[in-house]
């Protein structure tokens, strides 16, 4: 699923037109990444929580020359599906 298609699922489900739907998932997808980059969680109960982890330095070898490089540490978006999220995709 795209983002239109997304879009298009959300004004059905919420008998919305489909700009209000773009308005709405843009708005979300906007305050999620604002509060990801503050460093905060965020916590949708029964779906999941998006939260900031830090991946240390570290060493790998370029499939290309063979030669070791260094990759800096950095922050990385997580995901952890909540309860209801995992049951439903074991279905």
């Amino acid at each position: 699923m795209n983002k239109k298609e997304l879009v298009e699922a959300m004004a059905g489900a919420a008998d919305i037109s489909k700009a209000a739907a773009e308005k709405a998932l843009n708005g979300m997808l906007m305050s999620v990444t604002k509060a990801l980059s503050k460093g905060d969680k965020v916590t949708l109960v029964g779906f999941g929580t998006f939260s900031v982890v830090k991946r240390a330095k570290r060493k790998a070898k370029n499939p290309r020359t063979g030669e070791m490089i260094k990759i800096p540490a950095k922050k990385v978006a997580k995901f952890k599906p909540g309860s209801k999220l995992a049951d439903a995709v074991k279905k």
